[in-house]
C-alpha cells in the first residue's frame, strides 16, 4: 500500500482554543482539524503539528504533516472543502505540499518565527480584542531594545521556563529579535530553532517590566542571569503572540 505523506500551512485565531495539542479540558486547534479531515478524507487522520501554541495563541503560519494511502490530486479542492467546515471556527489551511516520508514538520524546522503584539495606549483596543497585550503606561522602546540585545544569542534561559517544560535543556540560542513601532502598536519578533515553553511569553512580561520603569537595566540583566524562575516576572498575555512563521 503506498503512503503520502502531506505538509499543511495553518492560520488560526487562538482565543476560543485550550492550544494547539489535544487536551482533557478543551477543544484544541489539532483536533478541530482531525475531526474535519475525517469527514472529508472520510477516514482517521493524525496530523501532527510543528510546534505546540498555548491557550489564546495565534498563529499565521503554524504547519503541521500526515500521512494518508491516497493521493491529494485536486489541492484547491481539499483545500476548498476542508476551509468550508474549519472557518466557523476561525482556521484556515492555507497551502499543502506533498513531501517525503521522513519529512517530519516538528524535527526538521530550522526556524521558528514568533511575533509579540503590544498595544502601548491609554484607551483598551476594540479592533484588536483578544489580539493584543493592552499596555497602558508608556513604554521607552530605547530600554525595551537594549533589554532584546541581553537575549539574543546562546544563554541559559532558565529564568523563563515554565515548570512543565519538557525540553532536555534550559540553553537555547535566540538568532535575532527585532523591536518595530507603528504609531501604538508594539511588535517584538523572535526567530529561534526552538523555545522553551513559555519562554517567549516570559521574555516579554520582563522586557514590559524593563521599558515601563518598573525594573532597571541592571535589574533585568540580574533576573535573567539568575537562572531562577521565581525571579521572573508575571507572564506577558498569550492573546498578543503570533506564531508567524516556520522555515524548512
Amino acid at each position: 500500500m503506498k503512503v503520502f505523506n502531506y505538509l499543511i500551512k495553518i492560520e488560526y485565531v487562538g482565543t476560543k482554543f485550550v492550544g494547539w495539542q489535544y487536551q482533557k479540558n478543551g477543544v484544541s486547534v489539532q483536533e478541530k482539524i482531525e475531526k474535519c479531515f475525517k469527514k472529508i478524507l472520510k477516514k482517521k487522520i493524525k496530523v501532527i503539528g510543528a510546534g505546540r501554541t498555548d491557550k489564546g495563541v495565534h498563529a499565521f503560519g503554524q504547519f503541521a504533516h500526515f500521512k494518508i494511502d491516497k493521493r491529494i490530486d485536486d489541492k484547491k479542492k481539499f483545500l476548498n472543502s476542508i476551509n468550508f467546515f474549519l472557518n466557523k471556527s476561525l482556521i484556515s489551511i492555507i497551502d499543502i505540499k506533498k513531501k517525503n516520508l521522513d519529512f517530519h514538520s516538528r524535527f526538521n524546522a530550522k526556524e521558528r518565527e514568533y511575533e509579540y503584539f503590544i498595544t502601548n495606549r491609554e484607551s483598551s483596543p476594540s479592533i484588536n480584542k483578544n489580539k493584543t497585550w493592552h499596555v497602558k503606561k508608556k513604554l521607552n522602546l530605547k530600554l525595551l531594545k537594549k533589554g532584546t540585545k541581553l537575549l539574543e544569542g546562546k544563554h541559559d534561559f532558565s529564568t523563563f521556563r515554565a515548570s512543565t517544560c519538557s525540553a532536555k535543556s534550559p540553553i537555547k540560542k535566540i538568532n535575532s529579535i527585532k523591536v518595530k513601532k507603528n504609531n501604538e502598536k508594539i511588535y517584538i519578533i523572535f526567530k529561534s530553532r526552538s523555545f522553551l515553553q513559555t519562554q517567549i511569553r516570559s521574555m516579554v512580561g520582563c522586557l514590559q517590566y524593563l521599558s515601563r520603569g518598573k525594573w532597571s537595566l541592571k535589574k533585568f540583566k540580574h533576573v535573567f542571569k539568575s537562572k531562577k524562575r521565581n525571579n521572573c516576572a508575571p507572564l506577558a498575555p498569550s492573546c498578543g503572540l503570533y506564531l508567524k512563521n516556520i522555515k524548512y
